[in-house]
């Protein structure tokens, strides 16, 4: 088969990484200019970078608090979606029972419903259902961590049951054979073959966690405030802070940076793990 210029592909994916990349380089130049300079003739290269912005973010008591929650609430959310969904999985490709298919699908269906569509029941729930005297799950990390277990448990259970379908019964079978009892082959046979496709919904449900904005806007007021939702406090009836708000965008993606640093030679191994059997 013949192939195609080298030099073609190379610069279509200069072209293509450009495109990409370059919104988050102008997110970059916007958090290092002072107010006063932000609506005047643009510059593409920066000269004098102003980071003022970023000191402004950093000293913020408030903000800072709001980061803290962010990570334990996208880290906490992420690591009970996959340890459940690693289980779930686990259950629904191990053992034949009657409803098998029609499970998965029904969890499935909860990821297609838009979220503003459990924000009011949602919200009767952790105030009314689950009140324990003058607690309620209201502004708390926990409950977040499990609201957001309704969209992301579901997306860990589609991501992995791939995973572990394409890991052989027979290696099961021959634990058993061994004298491994159930939680030595779930442990020691299946949870090691199943760590790409784990780092994977791991990343994956972190992110999304991380990014959500519209039910931790509604369902937290201040004491698991999310730094997402904390960048509305700088559009106010004065005027709109582009550059604080360009600031604690960058700070937003470092973490997640970090993270998927740490996780990406998984990833692409956890994608196409299963996909081919035989």
């Amino acid at each position: 088969m013949k192939q195609g210029n080298p030099w073609l592909k190379t610069i279509f994916w200069i072209f293509v990484s450009f495109l990409t990349l370059f919104p988050i380089y102008w997110l970059f130049v916007i958090s290092v200019k002072p107010a006063v300079d932000l609506f005047s003739t643009p510059e593409i290269l920066l000269s004098d970078p102003y980071w003022q912005n970023y000191v402004d973010v950093w000293t913020d008591r408030t903000l800072r608090g709001y980061m803290v929650n962010s990570l334990v609430i996208s880290s906490g959310n992420a690591l009970l979606c996959t340890t459940l969904g690693f289980f779930a999985c686990y259950a629904l490709t191990r053992f034949n029972f009657g409803g098998k298919e029609s499970i998965f699908f029904w969890t499935i269906t909860n990821r297609m419903a838009p979220p503003a569509v459990f924000l009011l029941p949602l919200f009767l729930l952790m105030t009314q259902v689950y009140r324990f005297g003058d607690f309620t799950l209201l502004d708390t990390k926990i409950g977040m961590i499990m609201v957001y277990c309704t969209f992301n448990l579901p997306f860990a259970i589609w991501t992995l049951r791939p995973t572990l379908d394409g890991i052989p019964r027979e290696l099961d079978e021959a634990a058993y054979v061994d004298g491994a009892s159930s939680w030595k082959v779930i442990t020691e046979v299946v949870f090691p073959l199943c760590r790409p496709g784990l780092a994977v919904t791991l990343i994956l449900t972190w992110v999304f966690a991380w990014n959500e904005y519209l039910l931790a806007a509604t369902l937290t007021n201040f004491n698991a405030r999310t730094l997402t939702t904390g960048l509305s406090e700088y559009v106010t009836t004065t005027g709109t802070e582009w550059g604080i708000m360009a600031a604690i965008s960058v700070f937003t993606l470092i973490p997640a940076l970090i993270v998927f640093t740490m996780v990406q030679r998984h990833i692409v191994a956890g994608l196409t793990f299963g996909a081919v059997k035989g």
